[in-house]
């Protein structure tokens, strides 16, 4: 008996292996990267000492000079910051007076005294005598009993050095070097 034949349209299922991809994803931050990087990244002088928080009055001077934009500039800078500690060190009344409007000028000379152009490391700085500040005076540094800067009005003693920052260096210091 010939057999009959119909060709059917019908759809033929078959198993085929599933290859699965898992994809693990971790959250760090819910910034925009961009925003992380940047974050990561080695923040500016002023940015790095006002985050350490021990130079809140240094911070308040740099603003009342209008010296912030400066220090958050390119430089590089080199800038032996006192601590809070430091600015308490002065006479009573000191660092009010120097807040003021009127004595802009004399801060943004005290403070001009803490920065010197361009990258001094603690390796090269205790081979210095003095270094010419950003004010266009000259400090004297010291290696007797410690590293000490300053000038003929008192030296200070730098108590951490080469805190790296993205325009320079930062040394701390227990005392506010005053000019001649």
């Amino acid at each position: 008996a010939p057999c009959n034949q119909q060709k059917s349209s019908r759809l033929v299922h078959r198993r085929v292996p599933v290859h699965e991809t898992i994809i693990s994803e971790r959250v760090i931050s819910s910034r925009p990267v961009r925003e992380v990087a940047l974050a990561d990244a080695p923040k500016d002088i002023v940015d790095t000492a006002v985050g350490a928080g021990s130079f809140k009055t240094l911070a308040a001077a740099l603003t009342a000079a209008d010296l912030v934009a400066t220090l958050k500039g390119d430089g590089p800078f080199t800038v032996f910051a006192p601590t809070d500690e430091a600015f308490a060190k002065l006479p009573a009344g000191t660092v009010d007076t120097l807040l003021k409007p009127e004595n802009k000028a004399k801060l943004t000379e005290v403070l001009l005294l803490h920065v010197v152009p361009g990258e001094v490391y603690a390796a090269d700085a205790v081979k210095l005598k003095d270094a010419k500040t950003a004010g266009g005076k000259t400090v004297n540094i010291s290696t007797e009993g410690g590293v000490k800067v300053g000038t003929a009005k008192g030296m200070s003693n730098v108590v951490k050095t080469d805190i790296k920052a993205s325009n320079g260096v930062i040394h701390v210091i227990d005392a506010v070097i005053l000019p001649e």
